[in-house]
């Protein structure tokens, strides 16, 4: 007391809180460093490890609150069997407020301390856990490769180890980073390896991963029935505490699985179910005020508001996801959100924000992953379009359809050429041969895959193309398809357009 009475008098040091024990901090950042520095370091190993100590026995009933410092001194103060617990702890705790550079630094830190803990199956196993945490940490910072290096570590330690359980969810991991890298059938393949082993040893939490990760799959491959069925059956399966289950990335898994089933219920035009998943995804979001699982939340009610064509409603939830996203920050959900909401943005009328968007959102695929991207290719594309810059439409388009046949997305697929169909439809003259057949595939695609919103815009299309050119009963036939699809969908963006080309036609 007397020392630090002296030390206070001299301003080296201040209290800080009075209640409901007493603290002192240094009055200057340097004054710390240079009183720190000054220490032998046996000493100050010695200090770390007793602070370690004096927390735990000030605090026995409160160590979660403190979990931070105690990892902190633990590391310091070599104390390397509680550095260990401690320090991922404190890396699931940053993961739960989405603070993933802190969350990946903790997890990299411990499997540095669990190298100077006695060789046993309970260190491999600490560490395979470990890399598995770092894998999803590393990866939300858009640190793709270092998230599928801590994987597969993973994988090679639990396969040397015999445990099928640990295996499954290195897997189920290497499956994600697979998907990412645009490589569906590995993906495919990993993950419902994962699911079997998961089954096999009755592994409830890596059940409801692996099944989101084949859903994540099958919906990028365009087989979005197939998917409502089957993440409809996880996500209610996921009620009660499973509700708040998290993926390694920290998002929750029932956000996530609601969040893909309304994308895919969009693309069906099944707006009602997709928007009452939207609504419970972000509703359980707020339920932990999670921020992760609320930029999930958000651009799952923005893209049904999108696909439906009510923009008015599509972009305020949109803007907040992406407000989130560079809050936090997220690079592996920013190019999801910063697309839908540049898409919006670019048929509402404000083109220049949305080019400028869609391009930052396609900016950096070393981060984000390349799954999806040839759909978000096809929105930079239409706004070009929309923008009147034509030949950079066709650039896009080009690439977007490379992307898509290289990465088997079907159902982007049809957007792609859908986009195609319109740039051959606004040449000056129309190139009405390479329009019908860009317009006729996707219409066929659109078809094979029930994406009736896509289908409608290809009649939409196809009418708008046949009453230029003069083809006055093909133009009726499609826009009379495309009047009956909008309206039994309640698409009212593009039935006022439909309805106007149809009255053109009078």
């Amino acid at each position: 007391a007397d020392g630090l009475a002296r030390l206070q008098a001299a301003e080296f040091l201040y209290e800080a809180s009075l209640f409901p024990d007493a603290e002192y901090t240094f009055k200057h950042a340097l004054t710390h460093e240079v009183a720190y520095g000054s220490l032998l370091q046996d000493h100050r190993r010695a200090l770390h490890a007793r602070a370690v100590t004096a927390i735990e026995g000030l605090y026995p009933e409160r160590l979660a609150e403190h979990v931070e410092r105690l990892a902190h001194h633990a590391l310091r103060g070599e104390v390397w069997e509680k550095a260990v617990p401690y320090l991922r702890q404190a890396g699931l705790k940053a993961i739960e407020h989405s603070a993933h550079r802190e969350a990946a630094t903790s997890f990299e830190q411990a499997l540095d301390a669990v190298q100077h803990l006695p060789e046993s199956r309970a260190r491999t196993e600490q560490a395979i856990d470990l890399h598995l945490d770092a894998s999803g940490a590393t990866g939300s910072m858009g640190r793709r490769a270092k998230g599928t290096e801590h994987a597969r570590e993973a994988r090679l330690l639990a396969e040397t180890l015999g445990d099928e359980r640990r295996l499954g969810r290195a897997l189920s991991r290497l499956g994600m980073e697979a998907w990412m890298a645009g490589d569906p059938e590995r993906a495919l393949e990993l993950a419902q390896r994962a699911l079997v082993l998961a089954t096999a040893h009755d592994d409830v939490t890596l059940q409801a991963w692996a099944a989101l990760r084949l859903g994540i799959i099958w919906q990028t491959i365009g087989d979005y029935r197939r998917v409502t069925e089957y993440l409809g059956r996880v996500a209610e399966a996921l009620q009660g505490d499973r509700r708040y289950e998290r993926l390694e990335t920290g998002v929750l898994t029932s956000v996530f699985a609601r969040d893909r089933l309304a994308w895919c219920l969009a693309e069906l035009g099944e707006f009602a179910e997709a928007m009452a998943r939207a609504d419970e995804a972000v509703r359980v979001a707020h339920e932990i005020d999670h921020p992760s699982s609320l930029v999930v939340g958000y651009r799952s009610l923005g893209l049904v508001s999108l696909r439906r064509g009510d923009l008015m409603q599509a972009i305020p939830p949109l803007e907040r996801s992406v407000e989130l996203c560079r809050t936090i920050p997220v690079p592996a959900l920013f190019d999801v959100s910063a697309a839908y909401l540049g898409y919006a943005y670019a048929l509402s009328g404000r083109l220049r924000e949305g080019v400028a968007l869609l391009e930052e959102a396609l900016s950096d695929p070393g981060s984000t992953g390349i799954a999806n991207h040839s759909l978000f290719l096809a929105h930079l594309g239409e706004a070009h379009l929309l923008a009147g810059r034509r030949d950079d439409a066709l650039a896009v388009a080009r690439r977007a359809l490379d992307l898509a046949h290289r990465q088997k997305e079907r159902g982007n697929e049809a957007w792609v050429l859908r986009l195609l169909g319109e740039i051959a439809a606004q040449a000056d003259p129309p190139d009405l041969e390479s329009a019908q057949a860009h317009y006729g595939r996707a219409l066929a695609r659109a078809d094979e895959l029930g994406m009736r919103p896509q289908a409608a815009h290809c009649h939409l299309g196809l009418g708008q193309l046949y009453r230029r050119t003069g083809k006055r009963q093909e133009a009726q036939e499609h826009l009379t398809t495309a009047t009956t699809m909008y309206r039994e969908m309640d698409m009212r963006f593009w039935l006022d357009q439909a309805e106007a080309e149809l009255a053109e036609l009078r």
